[in-house]
């Protein structure tokens, strides 16, 4: 409830001129990229799209695809069964799979990684959400990528009809403190290893660890690897994120904004001094309820997704 207030109270706040925009909105050029108000130089490039598939009307993660590059997965939040949804950048539908041998009890996030088949890229599903904090371990899917088709047609493939992912591998999850609620998911991109970004209102919040050399059958503790913090106002609300492709920068996102960081240049350094960097704040536009965030294959945009029917897509360029 807490939360909850915390996030009326900003969007009043934002309502009433403290985050007002221009009601005609920026000023485009003759391509229609987004322009800074006053200038003449372009601001970063930001396009729409709307998903395609109804089915998706809670969309709480994405993830570029690794076997089809330009392709993303997406899922619903609680509600829906253990389903992912495949699309393009454009938002058309690439076909729905439902993931073998797993539940949905409150999925909120999906990550891309190695698994263990070396070689083989694999998808990672969290069913981490927790709003009660009463869950004695929560879990995160492991199987391998499935290969959405590539091509322009729709794929006919529905939840009544839905493609069979292979098995998927349940890792069990638990924390030193006890239960905890987590929207995020993030799997590095060459270790495999598994973090769950904590979610509250307070000025900063926890980040824990599974390393992928650890997991075992059973629950496994997971281990306190830094914390985040965040400058939103909102406090650490944080609704999703992704590492990127080149494994040295990762973003979060919140209801308002999304926050990069970067691993500092310094050669041979770990992965988990990135939690100590500065975050950069990239704002995503005005989405009904954002709750995922994921970098582009390339590595060189973000795609995020806004809850509700349809299902709202935007693409923001990264700076360079």
């Amino acid at each position: 409830m807490r939360e909850f207030l915390v996030v009326v109270l900003l969007l009043a706040a934002c309502a009433a001129g403290a985050c007002k925009l221009s009601a005609q909105g920026p000023q485009r050029d003759k391509s229609g990229t987004a322009m800074k108000r006053g200038a003449g130089a372009p601001e970063v490039a930001r396009r729409e799209a709307r998903l395609a598939e109804k089915g998706v009307d809670e969309s709480s993660g994405v993830v570029a695809s690794r076997r089809a590059p330009g392709l993303f997965w997406t899922h619903n939040d609680s509600g829906d069964g253990p389903f992912l949804y495949a699309f393009d950048a454009e938002g058309h539908r690439r076909g729905v799979w439902r993931v073998t041998g797993a539940r949905a009890v409150d999925w909120e996030d999906i990550a891309a990684g190695p698994g263990p088949e070396p070689g083989r890229p694999y998808l990672y599903v969290g069913d981490i959400g927790d709003n009660g904090r009463e869950r004695p371990y929560v879990s995160v899917y492991r199987f391998p990528e499935p290969e959405p088709a590539a091509g322009g047609a729709d794929d006919d493939s529905r939840r009544k009809r839905p493609h069979e992912t292979g098995p998927a591998e349940e890792i069990r999850l638990k924390y030193p403190e006890g239960p905890q609620n987590a929207e995020t998911l993030l799997v590095h991109t060459s270790t495999g290893d598994i973090y769950i970004v904590v979610k509250n209102n307070e000025a900063a919040c926890a980040v824990y660890r599974l390393r992928a050399a650890e997991v075992k059958a059973g629950v496994n503790t997971l281990e306190r690897a830094g914390e985040f913090r965040s400058p939103s106002p909102l406090g650490s609300i944080v609704t999703g994120g992704d590492i990127a492709p080149d494994g040295r920068r990762l973003v979060l996102c919140d209801y308002l904004s999304a926050y990069e960081l970067r691993l500092p240049d310094a050669a041979g350094a770990a992965f988990d001094q990135i939690w100590q960097q500065t975050p950069a704040v990239i704002q995503l536009g005005p989405r009904r309820q954002g709750e995922a965030v994921c970098y582009r294959l390339d590595g060189a945009a973000l795609l995020a997704t806004s809850e509700g029917s349809p299902a709202m897509l935007y693409e923001i360029e990264l700076p360079k």
